[in-house]
């Protein structure tokens, strides 16, 4: 497994500290700060994935993506948007960047109801409460239907796959988060495993797969190392979101690493037994003492505390599988 962590796309005091953890891979937005040229652009990406080599740092994911709610919605704008995620893909491609983490969550992305849950120790966490969405108005989108969606996505996919195709650019979908539909009118599509791997069924190809975000698919009730066996059989998992909840669709929160629901060392031995060895990084954190949580989920002691958690986890996995395969070895050989 190919331990990082999402950074900034200018150098900045976690690309350090991260160093010092021995993190070798970085995960990356679109360089934004690029103001003469766009930032799916080549020369900003590669200018960026070179200021992360600089560091000693690998960029190997960009977790971030150029405008896209009129594809997802099917208006009037989608074919301009999808151009410019043609071009987006080639330029990846052109620049050595591996993986595209995407979404196709329509009006808005990840959401919750809270984010100053209190959890343990005081630390706060994310939350999300279904009813106190009852009486949301609908977004200005008005009623989008899980058909339609599946019908844009589909539409999307056939003009995208190949260009991803001939970049070499694995594509990454996302589940959906949180994993329950509709909310304020906008229905959710991809909230079950079996519903991304209907997703990357609509188009085959060997570039479209998908990031398993273990908070969500845990959220949604799928026991997580059944799901990574399961997309791992057809080498369709290209990224992993390592991270944890408690709670169920309607009503759930997130976690420090090891205080979850899912058995996280079994997900991690499982990661090691089918030989997953693609990027993996810890998401959502708790944010600690001392810190403002001006931005939720992602504040620095628990990305740390984290980063250490699964380091630990991957030392205790690796060594169960040598032992598993010294005993195996010996068994073969008497």
């Amino acid at each position: 497994m190919q331990l990082a962590e999402f950074f900034s796309s200018q150098p900045a005091r976690l690309w350090l500290l991260a160093k010092q953890l021995g993190i070798e891979y970085a995960v990356g937005g679109l360089p934004w700060e690029e103001k003469q040229e766009k930032p799916w652009d080549l020369m900003p990406l590669i200018r960026m994935k070179q200021r992360f080599a600089d560091s000693g740092l690998t960029l190997n994911v960009i977790e971030s993506m150029p405008p896209s709610n009129e594809i997802k919605l099917g208006t009037a704008g989608r074919d301009a948007e999808i151009e410019v995620f043609q071009q987006f893909i080639t330029n990846m491609g052109a620049a050595g960047i591996p993986v595209l983490c995407y979404n196709f969550m329509a009006q808005f992305n990840w959401f919750r109801t809270s984010t100053t849950t209190r959890t343990r120790g005081g630390a706060l966490v994310s939350s999300y409460d279904h009813s106190l969405m009852k009486d949301a108005p609908l977004t200005e989108a008005g009623l989008i239907s899980e058909d339609q969606l599946w019908e844009n996505l589909q539409y999307f996919m056939e003009r995208i796959v190949p260009v991803a195709e001939k970049a070499k650019v694995k594509l990454a979908l996302h589940p959906d988060d949180p994993p329950i539909t509709p909310i304020r009118g906008i229905s959710r599509i991809l909230t079950s495993a079996a519903a991304l791997q209907q997703a990357i069924d609509l188009v085959p190809s060997a570039y479209n797969g998908i990031t398993l975000c273990q908070g969500t698919l845990a959220t949604a009730g799928e026991h997580i190392p059944s799901v990574i066996r399961h997309f791992a059989r057809q080498d369709k998992m290209f990224f992993v979101h390592f991270r944890d909840v408690k709670g169920t669709p309607e009503k759930f929160e997130e976690t420090f690493h090891d205080d979850g629901q899912t058995d996280m060392l079994e997900a991690m031995q499982t990661y090691y037994e089918v030989g997953f060895n693609g990027p993996a990084r810890p998401d959502h954190v708790p944010t600690m003492e001392g810190e403002d949580n001006a931005n939720p989920g992602y504040e620095l002691l628990g990305r740390l505390y984290g980063i250490g958690y699964i380091r630990g986890l991957m030392e205790a996995a690796a060594a169960a599988r040598l032992s598993n395969e010294a005993k195996t070895s010996v068994n073969i050989s008497g």
